[in-house]
């Protein structure tokens, strides 16, 4: 669970959230998850080995989220294959009852970021996908 207070620099002229802001969040989320499982972000992500691009984004908002609502993502992984894993977020907003806002998905892939070629998760991945593989369900 990540809670995240929108800001009025998330927001668009409109005055709710833009998409890219919450793409944003879910990735500040995945980002906290890996710190509450005991990665060292720093070292996770600075490995000259591995890289983790994102390769499909895909959010739909199903309530609107303006400036000051607190929201809630809770976050739920899938290894899809030994090289690809993705993390589902639903996302709710404190201040409207809990009720779900939005849910997004971010796939990635795991490659060398030299040859630019896949090639496994790394054994600390599979671990944190494994942990929170059910957190949704």
């Amino acid at each position: 669970m990540y809670t995240r207070t929108i800001r009025l620099q998330d927001t668009d002229a409109a005055g709710v959230i833009y998409f890219t802001s919450a793409l944003n969040i879910c990735h500040e989320a995945f980002e906290d998850s890996l710190i509450a499982s005991g990665i060292d972000i720093r070292t996770f992500f600075s490995n000259p080995d591995t890289a983790m691009p994102i390769v499909h984004t895909n959010i739909d908002f199903l309530k609107p989220c303006f400036c000051g609502d607190q929201l809630v993502l809770h976050l739920s992984t899938h290894q899809l294959a030994e090289d690809e894993f993705e993390v589902r977020y639903n996302i709710t907003a404190v201040n409207k009852s809990e009720r779900l806002i939005g849910q997004a998905t971010l796939r990635h892939i795991c490659i060398n970021p030299i040859n630019r070629q896949r090639h496994p998760l790394p054994e600390e991945l599979v671990t944190w996908l494994q942990r929170w593989s059910l957190a949704m369900n």
